[in-house]
């Protein structure tokens, strides 16, 4: 299980959080004993997406040639699956859509609001999604910077298990073991 520590952000992805996580698949990746991995982020937020503060101070939010997180240029070739509770926004629905399966809670919701600052979502999401979702749902999200809820997602197959609040990591664990034991 990688988990993004860092709750008093949302989760921003600074540069310490990207190298951690380029640094934890580089070293679990090629490793035999290990089936599945588990995304997740602690304090009830899967990821806010980029740490615009330590950005604006210099700080590369992309690691070891994974891209953007540490992750969604290069994600690992071990299947990994994001356990979701809280926001999934911006880079973090791009970190989302780097993984190969998502669980995700009830209150989940995630988006692609750099559209209403004038941005693009630049970590891969806005060639993913349309790729995973109906096209038209993918451009109202891409489009519109709205949020979207879990379910939503779901229901357009996005979202592979939906859980009670504060359950996503027990059934993302559940989910790997399922994979691993293939």
């Amino acid at each position: 299980v990688l988990t993004i520590n860092r709750p008093e952000a949302r989760n921003a992805v600074n540069e310490v959080v990207a190298s951690g996580i380029a640094a934890a698949i580089d070293e679990l990746d090629p490793r035999p004993d290990v089936a599945a991995m588990v995304l997740t982020g602690a304090g009830g937020t899967f990821s806010a997406g980029m740490d615009l503060k330590g950005f604006m101070a210099g700080e590369n939010p992309t690691a070891g040639g994974r891209g953007f997180a540490g992750i969604t240029q290069r994600p690992p070739a071990t299947p990994i699956v994001a356990a979701v509770e809280g926001y999934a926004l911006a880079g973090g629905f791009e970190i989302a859509l780097a993984c190969d399966l998502i669980v995700a809670s009830e209150e989940a919701t995630f988006g692609l609001p750099e559209v209403t600052r004038g941005l693009v979502a630049g970590a891969g999401g806005l060639l993913r999604l349309p790729r995973r979702i109906p096209y038209h749902l993918a451009m109202e999200i891409a489009l519109t910077g709205g949020h979207i809820p879990a379910g939503r997602l779901h229901e357009a197959g996005l979202i592979n298990r939906m859980v009670p609040a504060g359950e996503a990591l027990g059934e993302a664990r559940a989910l790997a073991a399922e994979v691993a034991a293939n």
